[in-house]
């Protein structure tokens, strides 16, 4: 009995494992989000699920939307603002650059 036990708790690691590398992924995406920003963030959800034995989607619900509620949270809203400008003009930039590559045929 001791061995599915096991088993099941190495499930459920492996499954917290999973939410935490999605969460990551995420919010690294967001606008404004450095690495600082992830580590804290990773920080404050395992500190929250040491302290009361949650698993993070029970705590959190979705890695996705929790990814963008705490970009909202820990970056400062000028900061991210000034990046979605940024990535608004890095992809106008790309957009002429593959026109430009399909009308001459490179």
């Amino acid at each position: 009995m001791a061995k599915k036990d096991g088993t099941v708790g190495a499930a459920k690691e492996e499954d917290r494992e999973k939410w935490m590398a999605r969460f990551q992924v995420r919010l690294a995406m967001q606008p404004g989000v450095d690495r600082a920003v992830v580590l804290q963030a990773v920080k404050d959800v395992t500190a929250h699920c040491a302290e009361t034995g949650e698993h993070p989607l029970a705590a959190f619900g979705s890695p996705d939307a929790y990814a963008v509620q705490a970009a909202e949270r820990l970056v400062p809203a000028d900061r991210a603002a000034r990046e979605k400008r940024r990535d608004g003009a890095v992809d106008a930039v790309g957009s002429v650059l593959k026109r430009v590559r399909d009308v001459t045929g490179m």
